[in-house]
């Protein structure tokens, strides 16, 4: 009997999952089929919110002249990058929950809901009433994205730049392997003290449109796995639990037998 069901369970995760296999589509944009056209682009910078890590840097053709805009740099590995006379100042500053920062001269500016470059060009027309020729950076610096599930290298991806697509986190993650349900990608989104989500289909361009095409900090980004790879974690379970129950019933008539033996010896 238990071979027979053995059996019976094998055929039926085989027709399972040659069933399955026909509903997962394997590339992107399947609705593009002309040769060339032209899709909008749409602008995109990320805001800054609460909690958020900015990395500022403000220079000028004379360093000394912008020096007092700058926080103190305590910490050394910073101040060594930072030995030569023309380097720019940098200072990591964080956004409060209310959404300020706090700047030397300057103090407390909100900051809250406006985009790195927006921020870089306030910050710009303030110094340079001071020094006309003051160049200011904007960085986030806590800008890492989260791609988890059927990828080829789940990871904490950092980024370095404004635009950054769910195309850009799964090419920079591996891919996403040939059992990953590829019309049905998860986006977790925190915002504004609230979770959102999407759920993003690559089979359709429609996605390339998408609020949630481009990725926010933080974002985690989950790729389900399809049929196939449900059924095979399914059947491998079963069938574990199975070969497990059969080598502990094995065991125990390897024991009982071995006692009978002995006391028929006896």
């Amino acid at each position: 009997m238990n071979l027979r069901s053995l059996s019976l369970s094998f055929l039926a995760a085989c027709m399972l999952m040659g069933c399955s296999s026909h509903k997962t589509v394997l590339p992107y944009f399947t609705d593009l089929q002309a040769t060339e056209g032209v899709i909008e682009t749409m602008e995109y910078t990320p805001d800054i919110q609460p909690d958020d890590e900015l990395m500022i840097t403000i220079n000028s053709s004379s360093p000394e002249a912008t020096a007092h805009y700058n926080l103190p740099l305590s910490n050394p590995a910073v101040q060594s990058e930072l030995k030569l006379a023309t380097s720019p100042r940098q200072q990591t500053v964080s956004v409060d929950p209310e959404g300020n920062i706090t700047l030397p001269v300057f103090g407390k500016i909100h900051v809250a809901g406006m985009s790195t470059v927006a921020l870089e060009n306030k910050l710009t027309d303030m110094v340079r009433k001071d020094v006309t020729d003051a160049i200011v950076r904007v960085q986030l610096v806590n800008f890492t994205v989260v791609v988890a599930g059927e990828v080829s290298k789940p990871q904490t991806i950092p980024v370095n730049r404004n635009r950054f697509s769910i195309l850009d986190a799964l090419g920079a993650a591996g891919d996403i392997t040939p059992y990953g349900e590829r019309s049905n990608v998860l986006v977790i989104r925190e915002e504004n003290g609230k979770r959102t989500f999407a759920r993003l289909d690559l089979n359709s361009s429609d996605v390339l449109t998408s609020p949630y095409f481009y990725l926010k900090q933080n974002d985690y980004v989950y790729v389900e796995p399809n049929n196939v790879r449900q059924a095979n974690s399914r059947y491998n379970q079963d069938n574990a639990y199975k070969l497990s129950v059969i080598s502990t019933v094995v065991s125990a008539a390897s024991v009982v037998a071995s006692l009978v033996i002995a006391l028929a010896i006896k």
